[in-house]
């Protein structure tokens, strides 16, 4: 069977920055498991599977557009200490979830200076190229109930 919509896709996968450094890793793990066409991985990913099977493998790179996005700077804002009451020890690289218009959204935070703190909502990829080595180990139909439920079950999956 041909990855394309509505297959459960079972992978292991390993992501590298362009420095090649591993960002994360299926490796020594479970492989990752993923409803096609729901949107469950970045797009530039999801597009270099169309027509792939069992046993094939491949390196993809991923632009920013087809991953996590391009930076956007109004997600950078600077916030005052008294938003981060109750915590002992703010430090750079401290993710928290924030109130946005649209609902929660994750927050590094990326400068801590007297008259404030910077917070990042970007995703920690936006702005990079994402370089994935891909060895697809199944491929199968999806259930009805994960077609409802919009993402894989069982191993690698949700609902465990």
């Amino acid at each position: 069977m041909q990855i394309a919509d509505n297959a459960v896709v079972t992978m292991h996968y390993t992501l590298k920055n362009a420095a090649g450094e591993v960002l994360d890793s299926s490796q020594g793990q479970e492989p990752l498991a993923y409803l096609h066409g729901a949107n469950n991985i970045v797009p530039g990913l999801e597009n270099a599977l169309v027509g792939k099977a069992t046993g094939d493998k491949l390196e993809v790179t991923v632009k920013p557009e087809e991953g996590y996005g391009d930076v956007r700077e109004e997600l950078v804002q600077k916030v005052p200490h008294e938003n981060f009451q109750g915590i002992n020890e703010l430090q750079v690289g401290m993710q928290f979830m924030a109130q946005a218009p649209w609902g929660e959204q994750p927050v590094t935070v990326i400068k801590i200076e007297d008259d404030g703190v910077t917070l990042d909502g970007n995703h920690p990829l936006a702005g990079q190229e994402l370089f994935f080595d891909i060895e697809v180990t199944e491929v199968r139909a999806a259930t009805e109930d994960e077609l409802s439920h919009g993402h894989a079950h069982g191993e690698g999956g949700h609902h465990h």
